[in-house]
């Protein structure tokens, strides 16, 4: 079984249980002077990159993702080959994958969580509320909204918003879907969507790049409202970032000095997929000045 959507969701609730199964290979903890990447990479003239077979909007196995298409940027920035090693976003992920030194980067990981070694952070973005157009709850900006009371709200059980919900008296009607869930088969998001679609419930609660890409797809597009205004509860916004190991100090700066160069492109990308981008002031950035070049 793996973890309903994508990594977010666990990494954000719950990721701290796998630190216990990531280890370092101490003979890679050796660094060359100069920047020499030889003994930090798996192979020098590949990205080799970690990732779940089956985790849109971030990666699939056709490369039709979020990470997959950084990825695909970062190759042809480096001049190197691309390289996948899937596996499962499931409890073991880094441990069977960058821990074993089968791969060389996590595309996307949250800031702050030490079970990798973060890059610069290369976008922020939050939990949002999905409406339909017309529904009068566009304007929702807070989970404290009396608009909401009442209403069949969906939320990923287990997700830090579904305290947010519950803090406001929210749960009683809430319509909730499986953190955990086989990825090959299902997905919570979708399914959460479709729900909206139907009128099976009046709102959605995802995780930003989620609520983004299948608003985006809807026919009529939905409405999208990132909740960086809670009062209470735990914080609903997050930095993305990279994961390497922690011995990988040259391949980290490498990877920050290809984020800095490239953070129009790359904001092209997200925008792309319909993520909401925040500054750190909690503002939407719109996509001409997201994608601008400085």
């Amino acid at each position: 079984m793996t973890y309903a959507g994508q990594k977010y969701w666990l990494a954000i609730s719950t990721l701290a249980m796998l630190a216990t199964f990531f280890g370092h290979d101490t003979a890679r903890a050796q660094i060359k002077e100069g920047g020499d990447l030889s003994i930090e990479l798996v192979d020098p003239k590949v990205l080799r990159v970690c990732a779940d077979p089956h985790n849109l909007p971030f990666s699939n196995e056709k490369g039709e993702g979020i990470e997959n298409k950084i990825a695909e940027l970062f190759a042809e920035k480096l001049g190197k080959k691309l390289d996948y090693t899937f596996f499962p976003q499931a409890t073991g992920f880094v441990r069977m994958t960058l821990g074993s030194h089968r791969c060389d980067v996590i595309m996307g990981f949250p800031q702050g969580d030490d079970l990798v070694q973060g890059t610069n952070p290369y976008y922020r973005t939050s939990y949002a509320l999905v409406a339909k157009q017309g529904s009068g709850l566009e304007d929702v900006t807070t989970l404290e909204d009396e608009r909401l009371k009442g209403k069949h709200i969906g939320i990923v059980a287990g997700t830090p918003p579904a305290t947010n919900m519950a803090i406001n008296g929210l749960m009683v009607n809430a319509k909730p879907y499986p953190l955990m869930v086989d990825t090959r088969l299902d997905s919570s998001a979708e399914a959460m969507i479709g729900d909206l679609m139907s009128g099976q419930i009046e709102a959605a609660i995802l995780w930003g790049p989620m609520a983004g890409f299948y608003a985006k797809k809807a026919n009529p597009p939905l409405h999208v409202t990132p909740l960086v205004q809670e009062k209470s509860g735990p914080r609903l916004a997050f930095r993305i970032g990279m994961g390497v190991r922690g011995a990988d100090q040259n391949w980290k700066r490498q990877l920050n000095r290809l984020i800095q160069e490239n953070q129009p492109a790359i904001n092209k990308i997200l925008v792309d997929y319909g993520v909401p981008l925040l500054d750190e002031n909690d503002r939407l950035i719109g996509a001409a000045t997201a994608t601008k070049v400085q």
